[in-house]
């Protein structure tokens, strides 16, 4: 099975082009494909299949087999890999994803991604809110006997955004996973912690779900930049830097003015090769 290895800023997926439609993503062969040792190793596994209604669809799945609705860095890469394949020569890429549609502009190895409108409704999200919380972005977290402010949201996939003071000095592997599987999230939930350094700067540390602490996470990103919009007074264009580098996310809405959020960052080769099953 012929494969390629793609990153953005340090999150790393294992490329399958599967235009006939004929490859399944088990639990097992992700787990497998994943491992870091006695595998390729990379956070998640993307299927570029076919589409009804877009160029392709993306079946993405998480580095511990489960499926996830949307990647941002990864749909990066999708895009890069589908002209690197010869699937397309359009700069301007349809992808289908269990999130809906979004459009992906190319340009070279900077890619441009309308990620849709955040969702707010906690039905939708899903979060059961706590007592105390008067909507999703107020949600309140037990945990340890103490109470712990998140504002949820989705960007086709759950988030929780905690504001903390330096990201640098947040325990993100013990918390994350427990706040991860926490029962608010009936579907669990991605885990950020920002830190807010000005109106147009954001550092943010990410446990993903189902695939631990990367080193980016780009909806993770997008969450943090919405919710630090309408609870910290951030700017429209908001630089988020990550541990594996920066990306461009803006956003000019508001709850009750639903607008896309963008996202703009690099998605580069790293290897090809042939996995022997």
């Amino acid at each position: 099975m012929k494969f390629a290895k793609y990153q953005g800023i340090g999150n790393d997926f294992i490329m399958l082009s599967d235009p006939d439609d004929g490859l399944e993503l088990t639990p097992h062969l992700v787990r497998s494909l994943c491992d870091r040792r006695f595998g390729i190793g990379a956070d998640g596994v993307i299927r570029v299949g076919p589409s009804s209604r877009a160029h392709f669809f993306m079946d993405y799945a998480n580095s511990d087999g489960s499926p996830s609705e949307m990647c941002g860095n990864g749909i990066r890469c999708l895009a890069v890999f589908a002209r690197a394949e010869g699937l397309t020569d359009d700069e301007v890429i349809q992808v289908d994803t269990l999130s809906g549609v979004k459009s992906v502009s190319v340009q070279g190895e900077r890619v441009r991604v309308d990620m849709g409108p955040p969702i707010f409704d906690p039905a939708r999200i899903p979060v059961v809110l706590e007592s105390g919380g008067p909507d999703a972005l107020h949600t309140k977290l037990e945990l340890d006997g103490a109470t712990l402010d998140a504002a949820v949201l989705s960007m086709g996939n759950p988030h929780a955004v905690l504001f903390v003071d330096d990201v640098n000095s947040v325990p993100v592997t013990t918390i994350g996973p427990r706040l991860e599987h926490h029962a608010a999230f009936p579907n669990g939930a991605n885990i950020e912690f920002a830190t807010v350094d000005s109106p147009s700067r954001i550092r943010l540390r990410v446990w993903e779900r189902g695939s631990r602490e990367t080193l980016a996470c780009g909806t993770g990103a997008c969450a943090a930049v919405v919710a630090a919009r309408l609870l910290r007074e951030a700017d429209v264009n908001v630089a988020v830097g990550l541990r594996g580098g920066e990306l461009e996310i803006e956003w000019s809405g508001s709850t009750t003015d639903e607008q896309s959020v963008f996202m703009t960052g690099p998605a580069t080769e790293v290897f090809r090769g042939e996995w022997d099953a």
